[in-house]
């Protein structure tokens, strides 16, 4: 393992060094959640819109982090001497630095890979078919950012033959960083494609951006069919090697043809004068582009056609995601079981971490030996002993023969074994109950296996639920804030039909400030699942004003019944002063005080000093219409004066919010104190953020195809007919699942293999039936009721209704899958 002393360190980054403990650097840290082995780390505090890693000093500390890179003069008066301080006067550009300082003692190939899609996949396919024969270092799942390739690049070690590095990009100037960080010594462009284009003027602007990555190499792999690619690359580089992939003649390896057999789909390709075949196990059309280049590498590495085939046939997927699922005797299973290298190790026990705080919960680990990290075995499972310990696992399982070799590294291990099939064997006897397990194996060992006999089988129609969707959505709504802005997550009705605890413990893990809730019973859910963040019960129940004071919930006080009962409570049971959130009626005509009723609302509260007005706040009756914007404006110069009034007479502080999603969107000079994000988390606004992502897709699939002919009818009441002779699926979801009725006889449709099907016939309780004549379809094939590909909107317009009925009608009997990229 490479070290490095810390006057090295701060030369590379040009800063200032004021050393006061012995150490060394081993590990760059830049997410203060992630700690382990901390005595070599050390750690970056950078700063971004919503967050500042100065914040985390004092308690890094504590948890034994001896290094430190800071801005000038933000080292905390009260630990300065306990620790060594590198001081610069930006943190992001010194770790930028000290990767391309890390990446200088290295003279051996480099492949930087950047493009608008594709790079990980390619980067990963590479690694698959060369990993066996030579140390790879690269980049861990898509670290391609300005921080994630300098973090990249410190997995180049003495064992290393080759380093395979992405770069992404946002804007423009960053890839010079980039280059300069990684110093690619052969370069591979993917596609170009509008992903990031927002602040580009063009496509040309983009790619010329792009290709700044290929300054200093010696050799270019790009695709010739896209015709600007080729163009700018020809003309900006005439003086390096090009290498081509592509359908055209001149491609240096050309696509011939292609042909699906079966599940795979046969190659024909051309390498100078030699013709042969590949075949792949994929068929689809993107999968074929992403296995050329990795064809031609090969190739431009010396390996045979015959390797090649033999080693592209097992060509696996790139597992992106961790999903989480229901198991058996009320476990909670987090199946990463695609991959296992290091990094996404680290991601995947961050996560188990994160979705399993409730008091009590044992924390399970069944790991696999790691393959193809680039970290000799020696150097790598202390490492992974390590952060188990750091993580405070309660129970690990090893399989595979390094994990036997290793086994006494690791505590509180419940078992080592040779083979999957052992595990399987063994399984009984663990008696798994309650526990939060993540299983997280290499491919060659089959973890899929190990999660079908512990998953919970449910009804096969399930919601999944894109956590980094989720997070996305947030970062889009903070960027609209000031760092000012705090951020009032709402998690009522099930988080719209998504699952409160898991919805919460991301924003919570996220630092949003506050979580609100409709009714007590939700927020006492979440603190016995132990989310810490504050919660407001916005529509508080007398009955249940103790258990709030126990669980720390706080209320909307909307009227003077509410308030008085609470402040007699409060006053019997005495637990100090208690935060409270006055509810004002702008306009709403709901829940709130008058403009009438504020002078007697001070007057009782200056008489109820257990009380102490947190916030006050209203809300907007039609904030997502241009039509009600006069009305909009209204309501917020009212809110205003209330306001001012409270806060005039009341003598005291407190923070002011009246905007929804879609207000934060389009009443910018509003957004005060703090804003409430509900649906807008879940991707649907007004329009206004283009960025917004999907974060809830339904889906099912075919149970059975049945041709039936025009003259017959399809369902119930015999309303459903097809208009010639076709064909029928029959999909099990229906109306107990939460698919409206309404829907019925060709009024909605579902998507199956890209294509939309009508709803035939009167959709019934547990199943519906949908039209795939003329569709490419077969039984067991996925249908999505609403996704990416088919937004929630297209029904909810269809039924004249919001996405939120839609989402809070879904059944808890449909099984929701959580999953993070």
């Amino acid at each position: 393992m490479i070290t490095y002393n810390l006057q090295q360190i701060a030369e590379a980054c040009e800063g200032q060094l004021t050393q006061n403990v012995d150490s060394v650097v081993s590990r760059l840290l830049i997410d203060s959640r992630s700690v382990y082995d901390a005595s070599e780390t050390l750690f970056f505090a950078l700063k971004g819109n919503r967050h500042d890693g100065h914040q985390f000093l004092p308690q890094l500390l504590k948890k034994g982090v001896p290094n430190f890179v800071v801005e000038e003069g933000r080292i905390p008066s009260g630990i300065v001497g306990k620790a060594n301080w590198i001081e610069v006067r930006d943190v992001k550009k010194a770790l930028q630095l000290v990767g391309a300082f890390h990446r200088s003692r290295f003279q051996i190939p480099v492949l930087g890979i950047t493009g608008s899609n594709g790079k990980t996949i390619v980067k990963e396919w590479i690694t698959q078919m060369m990993g066996s024969d030579m140390y790879i270092a690269r980049s861990p799942r898509s670290y391609n950012s300005q921080v994630g390739v300098p973090v990249s690049l410190w997995h180049l070690n003495e064992q290393s033959q080759i380093g395979v590095f992405e770069a992404g990009i946002s804007l423009p100037g960053e890839m010079t960083r980039l280059e300069k960080s990684i110093k690619p010594t052969i370069g591979l462009f993917t596609t170009l494609g509008p992903a990031h284009q927002e602040n580009f003027s063009s496509l040309e602007e983009k790619l010329e951006e792009k290709l700044t990555l290929f300054e200093d190499v010696k050799t270019i792999f790009y695709g010739c069919d896209q015709a600007m690619v080729d163009q700018h690359i020809m003309s900006r580089f005439p003086d390096k090697e090009l290498i081509t992939w592509g359908r055209a003649g001149k491609a240096t390896l050309q696509l011939v043809s292609e042909r699906e057999v079966g599940d795979q789909m046969l190659l024909s390709l051309k390498w100078g004068d030699h013709l042969f075949e590949v075949a792949i196990p994929f068929t689809d059309r993107v999968s074929v582009e992403n296995a050329l280049p990795v064809i031609l590498f090969l190739l431009f590495k010396g390996y045979d056609t015959e390797t090649i085939k033999r080693r592209m046939s097992g060509l696996v997927a790139v597992g992106m995601r961790l999903e989480q699922k229901e198991g058996i005797n009320h476990n909670l299973l987090i199946n990463d079981t695609y991959n296992a290298d290091f990094t996404s190790l680290e991601v995947a026990l961050d996560f188990l971490v994160q979705q399993s705080r409730k008091k009590g919960v044992t924390r399970t680990v069944v790991l696999s030996d790691l393959l193809q990290t680039g970290i000799p075995d020696q150097e790598l499972y202390p490492l992974v002993s390590a952060l188990i310990k750091e993580k405070e696992i309660d129970r690990f399982i090893g399989v595979g023969p390094a994990m036997i070799k290793y086994a006494s590294l690791f505590e509180n291990c419940g078992g080592i074994f040779e083979t999957t099939e052992e595990l399987l064997q063994a399984l009984p006897s663990f008696h798994f109950s309650g526990e939060a397990i993540l299983l997280k194996g290499s491919r060659k060992f089959s973890f899929e296996r190990v999660v079908n006999r512990l998953e919970l089988k449910r009804h096969a129609t399930v919601m999944e639920i894109n956590l980094d969707a989720l997070v996305h959505n947030l970062n889009q709504y903070r960027k609209r804030l000031g760092p000012e802005t705090r951020v009032l997550a709402m998690v009522k009705a099930f988080s719209y039909g998504s699952g409160s605890y898991e919805i919460a413990a991301a924003l919570d893990y996220q630092n949003v400030d506050y979580l609100g809730v409709a009714f007590a019973d939700e927020g006492m859910e979440l603190r016995r699942a132990g989310i810490a963040t504050p919660i407001i019960v916005m529509n508080p129940e007398e009955k249940s004003f103790g258990q709030m004071l126990d669980f720390n919930l706080e209320p909307e006080i909307y009227n003077f019944r509410v308030l008085d009962a609470f402040n007699s409570v409060v006053e019997s049971e005495g637990p100090g002063l208690v935060p409270v959130h006055i509810k004002i009626d702008t306009g709403m005509n709901r829940m709130g005080f008058l403009d009438s009723e504020l002078e007697e609302l001070v007057r009782r509260l200056k008489k109820m000093p257990a009380l102490r007005v947190k916030s006050v706040f209203s809300h907007l009756a039609g904030s997502d219409d241009k039509a009600h914007d006069a009305f909009t404006y209204q309501q917020i110069q009212k809110f205003e004066q209330a306001c001012k009034y409270l806060r005039s007479e009341l003598k005291t502080d407190f923070w002011m919010h009246i905007l929804n999603s879609a207000g934060i969107e389009r009443f910018p000079d509003a957004r005060f104190d703090m804003v409430r994000l509900g649906i807008g988390l879940y991707g649907f606004g007004p329009g206004e953020i283009e960025e917004l992502r999907n974060v809830v897709t339904l889906k099912s699939y075919i149970s059975q195809i049945k041709p039936v002919a025009s003259y017959e009818t399809i369902g119930y009441n015999r309303s459903g007919t097809l208009p010639t002779d076709g064909f029928i699926g029959i999909v099990p979801v229906g109306y107990a699942d939460g698919l409206n009725r309404h829907l019925s006889n060709r009024k909605g449709k579902m998507m199956v293999n890209g294509r939309l099907a009508p709803i035939v016939g009167d959709i019934c309780m547990d199943m519906c039936m949908i039209d795939v004549t003329g569709i490419q379809a077969d039984e067991g094939d996925e249908v999505i009721v609403f996704g990416d590909d088919y937004p929630l909107t297209n029904l909810a317009r269809q039924l004249g209704t919001i996405p939120y009925e839609i989402l809070t009608s879904i059944s808890r009997r449909v099984a929701r899958v959580y999953f993070k990229e």
